[in-house]
C-alpha cells in the first residue's frame, strides 16, 4: 500500500488527467459527492468557485492516490473505502465533498480520492498539517488490520531509503523509461571506474551525460535533456560534494562548463542527429486505434447532445401546447358563463303587461343598470384572471429557458472537456511512442547512447566533432584567457583563489507535471 497525497490547484486539468484512457487500461468514475455536476470537470469548478468565493486558497484541493502493492493480494473495494474512511478521520475530511476515481494500468488497479478543501458552512479551508505523517500512521494501521506488508520506507526505522520519487523525478522516468536508480548506477560505476577527472568525463560521455554547471557547480544532463545534480546521482555513503568539487574543480572548474540551457541544447541536437524520430507504422496504428476509441467515445457524447436537442424542443412545444390550452380554457369558461348568463335574462325577460308597467315605474331601467354592473364585474374578474395566467406563464416559460440554457452550458462544457481529454491522450500517445523510440535506440539497454557533440569554440569547444572528454580538455586547458601575451598554453594553467561558493537548497516544488500513477 502505498499512498501519494498533495494538495493542488488547477482542477480542470486534474480532471483531464484522471480521465485519461490512453495511459489507464481502466478508468472508472465511482462516485461524485458534494457537487451539482457529476462529472470531474463540473465538479471541480463548482469548488474552484466555492475557494474563490468564500476563501483565498489557491490549492483547494487534496488529491490521494492510493497504489496497492502488486506482489500481494488485490485488495477490494470495501477495503479501498475502509482506507480513505481513516484517512477522513485522521486529516479532518470527513464529509467534505469528494471525487472517487478508479484507474487499471499493466493489469495493476489503483485508486485516485480528490477532496475539495472548502468548508463551506464555515468559509474557511480545512488545514492540513502534516498530513504526510498522519499518511504515513494510517497506511500502517491498515496494513497491520488487513495483514498487509508495506515497504521498507514506511516503517519508523528506515534510512532513508525507497524514498517516493518526486514529481519531476516521475516525469523522466516516464519520458525516457529509465528509473531514477538506473541512472544512479550508470553514474556511480562511471566514479568507481575513474582514476582521473579526465577518465571521469569520458565515462560519463560513454554512459550519455555531459557535464554542466548550473545553480550547482556541478550538473549533469542525460541524453534525453533530463538535469541531476551530480553528487546526488553517485550512490556511495562514502563519497561527499566536497569530495566531488575537489576531484573535478582542478581540471574542470564551474565556470569552464557549458550551463544547463547551453548544454540540453548540444544534447538535443545531437540527439535528433542520431535517433530515428521518423513517424512510424506502429506510431500509425496507434493513433489510428486511439482515434477509434476517442470517436467511439464521443459518438456517445454526440447522441446526447442530439437527444438533449430533442427533449428541449419537445419541452418548449409541450409548454407552449399546455399555455395555449390554459388560455383557450379561461376564455371559453367566460363565454360560455357569459351565455348563459344571457341566456337565463332572456328567458326571465317580463311581459308586455310588465314591460310597460316597468317603463312607467322605473324597474326596468334599474335592471338593466344592474346587469351592466354585473357584465362589468364579471369582464373585469375575466381579464385579472387572464393576466395572473399570463404572468404565471411568462414565469414558467423564463424558468424553462433558463433550465434549458443551463443543460446547453453543461452540455458544450462536457464538449470542451472531452477536447481536454483528446489532446492529452494525444500528448501522451506521443510520449509513449518517444519513450519507445528511445529503448529502440539504447537496443533495450539501460546504458544510454555515448555522447560525441560537436560544439562551438564560444561555447569552450571547438567546431569540429570531438569526443565529449576533449571538450571537458580543450575547455579546462583555458586557450586565449592568459591576456593575449604568446597565445600559447605548455603547461598547465595555475590554480587560481576562487571565492567559495555557496548553494542553497531549493524549495521549489516541480509544477505542471502529472504524476504517472
Amino acid at each position: 500500500m502505498i499512498p501519494f497525497a498533495s494538495q493542488r490547484g488547477l482542477g480542470q486539468d486534474l480532471a483531464t488527467h484522471l480521465l485519461n484512457e490512453h495511459d489507464n487500461e481502466m478508468v472508472e468514475l465511482v462516485e461524485v459527492n458534494g457537487a451539482i455536476a457529476q462529472d470531474l470537470h463540473g465538479a471541480f469548478a463548482e469548488w474552484e468557485a466555492q475557494a474563490h468565493a468564500l476563501t483565498r486558497c489557491e490549492n483547494y484541493l487534496y488529491s490521494l492516490s492510493v497504489n496497492p502493492d502488486p506482489a500481494q493480494d488485490p485488495i477490494t473495494r470495501d477495503q479501498y473505502f475502509d482506507y480513505i474512511r481513516r484517512v477522513e478521520e485522521k486529516l479532518g475530511l470527513t464529509d467534505q465533498p469528494r471525487a472517487v476515481v478508479f484507474h487499471s494500468k499493466y493489469g495493476r488497479e489503483h485508486c485516485h480520492v480528490i477532496w475539495s478543501r472548502i468548508d463551506v458552512d464555515n468559509e474557511k479551508a480545512v488545514q492540513l498539517a502534516f498530513d504526510r505523517e498522519k499518511l504515513m500512521m494510517v497506511t500502517r494501521e491498515f496494513a497491520r488490520d488487513h495483514n498487509l506488508e508495506l515497504p521498507d520506507g514506511y516503517h519508523k526505522d528506515r534510512d532513508g531509503k525507497n524514498k517516493q520519487l518526486s514529481l519531476y523525478e516521475m516525469h523522466q522516468q516516464r519520458i525516457t523509461g529509465l528509473s531514477k536508480e538506473e541512472h544512479m548506477e550508470q553514474v556511480t560505476d562511471a566514479w568507481r571506474a575513474s582514476d582521473s577527472p579526465k577518465a571521469f568525463i569520458q565515462a560519463l560521455a560513454e554512459r550519455g551525460y555531459i557535464l554542466a554547471t548550473g545553480k550547482r557547480p556541478y550538473v549533469l544532463i542525460d541524453f534525453y535533456g533530463g538535469m541531476n545534480a551530480l553528487p546526488k546521482m553517485i550512490n556511495d555513503k562514502s563519497v561527499r560534494t566536497k569530495d566531488i568539487r575537489a576531484f573535478l574543480e582542478k581540471d574542470y572548474p564551474p565556470e569552464s562548463l557549458p550551463s544547463v540551457d547551453e548544454a540540453r541544447e548540444l544534447v538535443a541536437k545531437h540527439r535528433k542527429e542520431i535517433e530515428a524520430h521518423a513517424k512510424s507504422e506502429q506510431y500509425a496504428d496507434e493513433l489510428a486505434e486511439l482515434k477509434r476509441s476517442q470517436e467511439a467515445r464521443r459518438a456517445g457524447l454526440e447522441k446526447a447532445k442530439s437527444a438533449l436537442k430533442q427533449r428541449q424542443h419537445k419541452s418548449r412545444n409541450d409548454l407552449a401546447a399546455r399555455h395555449k390550452a390554459e388560455r383557450d380554457a379561461l376564455r371559453s369558461a367566460h363565454l360560455a358563463e357569459t351565455r348563459r348568463i344571457r341566456e337565463a335574462r332572456a328567458r326571465n325577460r317580463p311581459g308586455e303587461l310588465g314591460r310597460t308597467f316597468g317603463r312607467i315605474s322605473g324597474f326596468t331601467m334599474l335592471r338593466k343598470a344592474l346587469h351592466n354592473y354585473q357584465d362589468r364585474k364579471r369582464t373585469k374578474a375575466f381579464l385579472k384572471q387572464r393576466k395572473q395566467l399570463k404572468d404565471l406563464q411568462f414565469k414558467e416559460r423564463l424558468a424553462l429557458a433558463r433550465r434549458l440554457e443551463m443543460q446547453t452550458l453543461d452540455m458544450k462544457r462536457k464538449l470542451r472537456a472531452l477536447e481536454q481529454v483528446e489532446k492529452r491522450e494525444l500528448r501522451s500517445l506521443e510520449e509513449a511512442m518517444r519513450r519507445e523510440a528511445h529503448c529502440q535506440g539504447r537496443g533495450g539497454r539501460t546504458q544510454m547512447p555515448r555522447l560525441t557533440l560537436g560544439m562551438d569554440r564560444d561555447a569552450h569547444t571547438t567546431k569540429k566533432r570531438i569526443d565529449l572528454t576533449d571538450t571537458f580538455d580543450r575547455a579546462a586547458e583555458g586557450k586565449d584567457t592568459d591576456g593575449g601575451k604568446d597565445g600559447s598554453s605548455d603547461g598547465p594553467r595555475p590554480q587560481s583563489k576562487t571565492k567559495i561558493r555557496r548553494y542553497r537548497r531549493n524549495r521549489k516544488r516541480d509544477q505542471g507535471l502529472d504524476r504517472g500513477r
